[in-house]
């Protein structure tokens, strides 16, 4: 079986989930019918007109080290995906977590690599949990994904419901659960 380790990225590393980003949002492209901008970068403005200049906008990810954590997600030391967890104030309601940001590569996808590696940051931190995401038929693989890890994690106690977040993100499925 493989290894999949979760590693709290630090500067060194920190190019690594820079380089696997622009995959992300190509993905959630997909899931939100969205399309980059004429430079080809996927974001809301022409702003950004090369992926170096987008990075910056993530920098502080590894500058609030006591309330934002950056994980790189390896399978036998490959870079397999990343997770992004974000602590108050950095948080949409009274949560001690949130899931902000979670990838895993294609190739790594439906092995068991995405539950492995979110179970192990869960344990990590014991609190109250936030998760979000699209909720459209197009995004129904990541919805079963929620679920099913949740219920296996959770013994079935998470609560799952659709509401409206602050204005950039609108319309969730949000989960919740408590690890405590």
């Amino acid at each position: 079986m493989a290894e999949i380790t979760v590693e709290l990225s630090r500067r060194d590393t920190q190019t690594i989930i820079y380089n696997l980003y622009p995959l992300y949002l190509h993905d959630l492209a997909g899931i939100r019918n969205v399309l980059p901008n004429r430079y080809g970068v996927f974001e809301d403005s022409d702003a950004f007109q090369t992926l170096q200049q987008q990075m910056p906008e993530f920098d502080i990810w590894w500058e609030k080290e006591e309330c934002l954590f950056p994980f790189l997600i390896r399978v036998d030391e490959v870079p397999a995906g990343f997770a992004l967890i974000a602590t108050p104030p950095y948080v949409e309601d009274d949560s001690d977590f949130l899931v902000n940001e979670y990838f895993i590569l294609q190739p790594f996808r439906g092995q068991g690599v995405a539950e492995e590696a979110i179970t192990q940051i869960f344990n990590r931190f014991q609190g109250k949990w936030l998760i979000y995401t699209t909720p459209t038929e197009r995004n129904s693989r990541t919805i079963h994904f929620w679920r099913k890890t949740l219920a296996r994690y959770t013994n079935n106690r998470f609560t799952e419901e659709d509401k409206e977040l602050r204005a950039e993100i609108g319309a969730a499925k949000v989960f919740n659960f408590t690890n405590k």
